[in-house]
This record gives structure tokens, sequence and C-alpha cells, in this order.
């Protein structure tokens, strides 16, 4: 199998310098080329037909964002960005996500040299995967540019009744989540039932990353605090580097948001989370496994199922990556496997139905 070809794309000359190396480093990838800003890089993209490309979220002449934009339309292909650890770096990745990169790494505000090797696992992996993954074109306005002008409406109409206030809803994702995550969350309706999310990302981005979905849903979109209720109508996403469970307070549910080792080399682990949906609410769990690498949360899944509750897995032809799915789907977890953008009409349809409700009836 012939080596990963990789592009780095990032103004500074010492980061440069270091992800070459770390790349060389891969018996199974090559950097091909580095260059400084996005008009050398167009070039060279051109030229060198890279496989991959790792891309600097801020640079001189022209911003990674809109070479991002322009790239995805004109030649779609793999990216990682490389983004920095601060709220402004969070915005502008998950804008990145947005538009169409696989992944990102968040490289150390001071200390780059040592911080970057230390994340050298981490950045090839990341390149690994991005060169496996799904890329499509570009064509539609992203998501952020059509929220402004109101909320997305949801894919079937409201009114689930009683049944949001009994059944939570349980979603795992990693690669390619944070945009498929928004897909079913922007069509759920006003009176859904809760929804607690693990999506693997690291500290100093969840919180933008909930911020923007609230903006987008007709749901309450939050980080999730360490006790509070979990409420109908309202989304709990683990924070970065920790984890996210459910447990019982008298009648009611709460989050509870812990230290604690890895689980399945992630923290937050989906695996926390599916387990305390079976242990906790078992029947009245809603489990829906989306894209992402790897096996996190399959066997969880499994013990949901088990403990009555009903299961959504995204299909292959709609995933970034088909890692996690695909071990969910072997483990007997699923009891549908659908494309993304059907999940939340049948999740829906599926409560309304239980609930006693005919779709006809808004």
């Amino acid at each position: 199998m012939s080596a990963i070809r990789v592009v780095v794309v990032d103004d500074s000359a010492l980061v440069r310098s270091l992800l070459t190396e770390i790349i060389n480093r891969q018996p199974d990838m090559q950097c091909v080329g580095a260059a400084s800003d996005p008009y050398v890089a167009r070039e060279m993209i051109r030229n060198l037909d890279p496989d991959v490309i790792t891309l600097d979220v801020e640079m001189p002449r022209m911003d990674g964002i809109d070479f991002l934009s322009k790239l995805m339309r004109l030649r779609p292909m793999p990216v990682v960005m490389v983004s920095t650890l601060t709220e402004r770096g969070a915005e502008v990745t998950l804008r990145a996500l947005e538009l169409g990169a696989i992944d990102f790494v968040a490289k150390p505000k001071i200390g780059i040299s040592n911080g970057l090797q230390q994340l050298a696992q981490e950045i090839t992996e990341k390149i690994r995967i991005a060169a496996k993954a799904q890329v499509r074109k570009l064509s539609a306005p992203a998501p952020a540019a059509a929220a402004a002008d109101g909320v997305a409406a949801p894919a079937v109409p409201a009114n689930i009744g009683r049944l949001s206030t009994e059944k939570i809803i349980f979603i795992g994702a990693s690669t390619g989540g944070t945009e498929a995550t928004r897909e079913v969350l922007t069509n759920l309706p006003p009176d859904s039932p809760a929804v607690v999310i693990t999506q693997h990302m690291p500290p100093g981005f969840t919180r933008s990353y909930a911020t923007r979905l609230d903006g987008l849903c007709r749901i309450a979109v939050k980080e999730a605090v360490d006790g509070e209720r979990v409420l109908p109508g309202h989304a709990y996403i683990a924070p970065g580097g920790r984890h996210l469970s459910v447990e019982r307070s008298g009648a009611n549910y709460i989050a509870r948001v812990q230290d604690g080792e890895p689980v399945n080399r992630h923290r937050p682990s989906v695996e926390v989370l599916f387990k305390s949906a079976a242990r906790v609410v078992g029947p009245n769990a809603i489990g829906i496994m989306l894209t992402g690498m790897g096996a996190d949360g399959a066997r969880a899944m499994k013990e949901m199922r088990d403990a009555g509750a009903y299961n959504y897995v995204q299909d292959e032809a709609s995933c970034v990556v088909f890692g996690m799915p695909r071990e969910a789907i072997h483990a007997g977890a699923a009891h549908e496997v659908l494309s993304l953008t059907q999940i939340a009409p049948q999740l829906i349809e599926r409560l309304r139905n239980t609930a006693g409700l005919s779709l006809n009836r808004v």
C-alpha cells in the first residue's frame, strides 16, 4: 500500500518543520510539500496531488476558512485543521468542520515545539483517518449562514406529547460527528425528549460547540453541568476531557460529569454514557450511534438494547467514517440502520406512534 501523501499548510516555519518531521517519521506517510500560505498551497495541491492536507486556521493573505471553503467547492479532499486552544480558535475550527474538514488538532498556545511532539500520535492518527474518510463537495451554503435567517425547521411536525418527559435520547459520535449531531438536533421539535451527547472533543471546544448548536436548534443546547436535572426540550453535551453519564435522583434524571481514566482511549467516552443509559434508563432510552472511528460505545449500545432501549445507527453511505456505527451493528446493537437525514424523522415518528398519536394530528 502506497504512503499517504500529505501537504502541510501553516504560516509558521517552525510548525511546518515540526509537522513535516512528525509525518516523515511514520512508515505509512510522507510530507510531499509544506506551504506558507494558501496561494502556495494551491499550486502544491495542483502539482503534487496529496491525499490529505493539514491546514492552519489563521494565516496571512487568505485565512484557512476562506481557503477551505474554496477547496471544498472546487477540489474536495480530506483536510485536518490545526487550530489554537482559544475561544476564537474553537469557533473557527467548528466553522471548518461545518465546511467539510474531517477533523482538527488543537495546538498549544505556548511551548509549540514540545507540544506538537507530544501530539504526534494524535496528529498522525487523524491524518490516517482523514485519508480513508468520505469527503463530499461543498455546494449549498453552510448551515451557519442559513441560520441567520431563522432557526432550522423540524423534519416533521412537533407535538410528541407526554412521552417526551419519560424518554431520553443518547447520542454518541466521533470523527464527522459535530455536523452529524447538528443534523439530528436541528430536526428535533421543541418538545423533544432530553438529549444527552458524547462527542469526542478536547477541552476548550465543547462550550463553543454547544453555543453554536443552541443558536441553530429549536431545543436548548448546553454543555452539561454535574448534578443538573436532565429536562425535555434540552440537549446536554459532555464537556471536553470529562466523562458524562446519567443517574437517577428521586423521580428525576440528573447529569453526572466526572473525571476519570480514558475508556476505549477516550474521555469523554461513549461507552460511559451508553452504559449509564442501559443501567439507569433502560427501556426509556433511545440510542443513536453516529459517524466515528473505532469501537467506542458499541458494546454498551448492545447493553442498551438488552435493557429494552431502541437504537438507531447511521449507515455507511452517510458516514464520514464508518467505524463506530459498523462496530455497533456487528455487536447486534442496532434496531434500525438509517441515512443521517432519516434518523430524526424516524425517531420522531416512532415517538409519536408510541404515544398513540397520528402523524396527521399536529
